[in-house]
């Protein structure tokens, strides 16, 4: 692809019709620029083009494109072809800071970004000159610039926030730091006078506030790693400068500003070396007074917010991604104080608490704002530690959470009108999901017709909390691990409880709403059969649902939910009456052809597992419907998007295991083509485990006369795969499809496929894999497998009694032995690096497993064996009688005395004895 004037006049073309609203023009666009992104120069086109386009729109576009290009394909995956060539790279990287720092503020955050995901592949030591390059961006004295070059280094080093502690890690920092702490420094001091010399210039002021927001924030990054010397010294300057800011006026300072100097301080009196620094009465007391206080209060943007952009409002309290506001940031510092000085900082806001709740009482519709501060106070000073997941964990012994919860939440709650102080209600409710752990159960239950009856309130936060408490405390667990809430205390409500949760959908602003879906999967969950008389209605709303979403999917928690409530739906019912399956094929599957005709990738995984689901259902047949679809899973296309594999996989299977006989009589020519998947799969470290459930699905459920003449072929294949690239998923792998293998075909079967391919091969495979590497497989059904497979080994094959193979049958037995005795070995070398499936980079959609249609584990010996060391015992009992005197002499004069005295406890298990 050449950097020519037609390129970029085409690619400009192409970028415009990805921003056509219409899927028809847009879809075929980004499917084109799918397929040339592979080419040398698809980036530095796309660079040109933002540089020297005349048209704002398509720059922006461009750089959009470009940061997601750098996000998909950077990283260099091991087994996957390098996806931008390296001069490219070499270009991109020579190229990339200058244009990000010479571009308009909107191109620069999307070039920022893609140096950030750069950076984080190739720094430091691919990319060396990066840190040079920006410090001396440093002496410019442009703003625009300097600002450039801080949040670019902002998006790089704040992973150090996250990071687990290493010596690699920690190295890093100190290179960074040796660059970067003295320049900083500087700057931030030239800025705080450059502040003082144009404290009447609100422009001026406000690009100065923008740098030292950024400044604080790599200050945060680069002090989250507790290498206290780099800083240690200016501290105390540092921590008074930020003091004294915030006692300003904080009408005159940005919000930002604001926010990051308070979490600045809050980062800081959390360090034990700190701890001096806040230990005068006088410092604590201002900071609760003249800090803390004032940003608590809910500001007019946080009113607007709240009113008029609820979604990003809720994202923002909800999900903790209000890091930037004041309120959040007051509270990680109430946090911080408390480690340290948790009695006094709790008696100086208690006198606070009860002054503004005594504002509010005296005239609540206008002083509605102080109870909603005496709230968050509340909360900050009781929250010592939460996750999301489980809300507080750990709380302020000082604070008495259930009194406030009754005398001061409840009363609220429990008003007639759902729409009156909206704000006061949606903190009731967070109040709830906040501390559900520290409030009674039978204060809890009076809450949830309380929260069905808020999922009427015209408010999007408060019908969202709402629905988001009601699926906290329905995932929440008592004392037995069982939900704390019993489907029978819930059933009460079931009807309205459903019908609520359903209407919530079609309130202005909700009609995608996550949390709404979220709790209708989880009141699914959680009532079981009590809905299946809701079923038939439920199941129709949620698919016109499903049609309306799939035109134009935009919400991937709430899509994902949505598929988790229908796997519900089918669960619960088909558990009760299996003939109903035929209902649900009727109510999806035009859905499903649809989405699969319009190829809406993102939801073709969800739609697979859906269908392996329904497939499963059905006993011992497939219908023709799904047997139309069979050839077309075999495509290659489809088994190019990673996210596809283990749904296709799963589905593959079900047609296996549900119609074996039907795909060889009817599809026999459609084996190779299975076959070939397989191929696929084992020649992929991400994948080969995907690619042997689809192998042993094929061996335990196909007729061995349709396999016969495959089978060769297969094991040279993974001898092929083993001999060029072996690991030890690979190995674990493969030791169960040949015990598998064992199982179905016979012992002797298996000695002479491995024999047949070259002589005494099977002898290799025993000394060199299964003895010295069974103690790795992992599973109980894995494990069971390879028991069953290697007593067939040892009792079922005759060459193992009387050929070269002989010296090789008590070494087997005794790691038999100790695949049932000793810990798994669960060392992996040094020099294998798994690659996550969801972590491979690419432009597909990840798979997204559902939870609720989860495969059942299968045991394909569960009939046959039930113990497999009694199993062991009978089937060693049958050799010995078969050859009298042979086997005790094997075992007594070659099995180390530990094995021994496990094979006779096994024996006496069995009552038999060795002949």
């Amino acid at each position: 692809m050449e950097l020519s004037d037609a390129n970029l006049q085409t690619l400009t073309e192409y970028l415009k019709k990805t921003l056509d609203p219409d899927p028809a023009i847009r879809r075929p666009a980004e499917k084109f620029l799918e397929s040339v992104e592979g080419n040398q120069n698809y980036p530095l086109l796309l660079l040109t083009l933002l540089e020297k386009s005349q048209d704002n729109v398509i720059k922006v576009c461009a750089s959009v494109t470009f940061k997601n290009y750098i996000k998909r394909n950077w990283r260099i995956v091991e087994d996957e072809p390098n996806k931008i060539c390296e001069t490219d790279r070499v270009a991109i990287k020579a190229n990339i800071v200058h244009l990000m720092l010479s571009s308009p503020e909107q191109i620069q955050k999307q070039l920022s970004d893609a140096i950030s995901i750069i950076g984080r592949e190739d720094f430091p030591q691919k990319w060396p000159d990066l840190l040079t390059e920006m410090v001396n961006r440093f002496q410019s004295g442009d703003f625009h610039v300097i600002n450039g070059v801080l949040r670019t280094a902002h998006s790089l080093f704040k992973r150090y926030r996250h990071e687990f502690k290493s010596n690699e890690l920690w190295t890093e920092i100190k290179l960074v730091l040796d660059a970067f702490a003295l320049p900083l420094t500087n700057l931030f001091k030239a800025t705080i006078e450059l502040c003082s010399t144009h404290a009447n210039d609100a422009s001026a002021l406000r690009i100065l506030f923008s740098s030292l927001i950024l400044i604080s924030k790599l200050f945060y990054s680069l002090n989250f790693q507790d290498l206290p010397e780099f800083f240690e010294d200016n501290m105390e300057t540092w921590m008074n400068n930020f003091h004294t800011l915030l006692t300003l006026d904080n009408k005159l300072l940005q919000t930002d500003l604001v926010s990051n100097a308070i979490q600045f301080l809050a980062s800081v009196c959390e360090r034990p070396h700190y701890k001096n620094l806040f230990e005068d009465q006088n410092t604590l007391t201002s900071i609760c007074e003249k800090v803390i206080v004032p940003n608590m209060e809910f500001r007019a943007a946080d009113e607007e917010a709240f009113e008029d952009n609820s979604e990003e409002y809720i994202r923002r309290d909800l999900e903790g991604s209000d890091i930037d506001t004041r309120r959040r940031a007051a509270c990680d510092l109430v946090r911080g104080l408390c480690k340290f000085f948790e009695g006094p900082v709790t008696g100086i806001f208690s006198g606070y608490v009860n002054s503004m709740l005594q504002e509010y009482a005296k005239n609540p519709s206008v002083n509605w704002k102080h109870k909603d501060a005496a709230i968050y106070l509340v909360t900050s000073l009781a929250s010592k530690a939460q996750t999301q997941k489980h809300g507080i964990t750990q709380a302020n012994e000082l604070v008495n959470l259930t009194e406030f919860f009754v005398n001061h939440i409840l009363p609220d709650l429990k008003s007639a009108n759902v729409n009156e102080f909206p704000v006061l209600k949606a903190d009731g409710i967070k109040y709830i999901m906040i501390f559900r752990n520290q409030v009674p159960k039978e204060q809890l239950l009076i809450s949830v017709p309380l929260l069905i009856n808020y999922l009427q309130a015209e408010s999007i936060v408060v019908h969202t909390y709402a629905a988001h408490a009601l699926e906290r405390l329905f995932t929440m667990r008592g004392p037995n691990h069982a939900t704390l809430f019993t489907a029978a205390e819930i059933a009460p409500f079931v009807e309205i409880l459903l019908t609520n949760l359903f209407k919530a959908l079609t309130l202005p602003g909700s009609s995608e709403n996550e949390y709404i879906m979220k709790a209708i999967m989880r009141s699914f969950s959680l009532l079981q059969e009590a809905i299946i008389p809701y079923i038939p209605t439920l199941i129709t709303q949620l698919t016109q649902k499903l049609l309306a979403v799939s035109k134009n999917p935009s919400k991937p928690h709430f899509n994902h939910y949505m598929f988790e409530a229908i796997c519900l739906s089918i669960r619960i019912t088909c558990k009760a009456n299996p003939a109903a399956v035929v209902n649900f094929e009727e109510a999806l599957f035009l859905v499903f052809t649809e989405i699969l005709q319009n190829d809406v990738q993102e939801f073709i995984p969800y739609v697979f597992q859906v269908m392996s689901l329904l497939l499963e259902t059905h006993k011992n047949d497939i219908p023709s419907s799904y047997m139309a679809l069979f050839p077309h899973l075999l495509q290659p296309v489809l088994w190019e998007r990673t996210g596809n594999i283990p749904a296709l996989v799963r589905l593959l299977q079900a047609f296996l295991e549900r119609g074996s006989s039907t795909i060889a009589n009817a599809a026999a020519d459609k084996i190779p083509g299975l076959l070939g998947v397989f191929q696929k799969l084992i020649a992929s470290k991400a994948n080969d485990h995907q690619g042997f459930y689809l192998l042993n699905s094929i061996i335990e459920h196909m007729p061995p006369e349709s396999v016969d003449q495959y089978r060769k072929q297969i094991f040279i294949l993974l001898f092929q795969r083993l001999q060029n690239s072996k690991t030890t998923k690979f190995i674990k792998s493969f030791l169960v499809f040949i015990n598998l293998y064992c199982i179905k075909y016979g012992a002797l079967a298996l000695q002479e496929i491995f024999d047949g391919i070259q002589p005494k091969m099977f002898g290799m495979v025993l000394e060199k894999i299964i003895i010295p590497e069974i103690q790795k497989v992992s599973g109980n059904v894995e494990k069971k497998i390879c028991a069953v497979g290697i007593t067939k080994l040892l009792t079922e094959c005759p060459p193992m009694m009387d050929t070269e193979y002989t010296k090789l049958w008590t070494p087997l037995l005794q790691s038999l032995i100790g695949l049932f005795e000793l810990p798994e070995d669960d060392s992996i070398p040094d020099e294998e690096h798994f690659i996550d499936i969801e972590d491979t980079p690419g432009y597909q959609t990840a798979f997204s497993q559902l939870a609720f249609a989860g495969k059942k584990e299968h045991d394909p010996v569960g009939q046959m064996v039930t113990n497999p060391k009694i199993h062991l015992a009978q089937s060693l009992h049958k050799l010995s009688t078969a050859c009298p005197g042979r086997v005790p002499s094997m075992v007594s004069t070659s099995l180390n005395a530990e094995a021994l005295q496990y094979l006779q406890g096994y024996l006496q298990a069995a009552s038999v004895t060795l002949l």
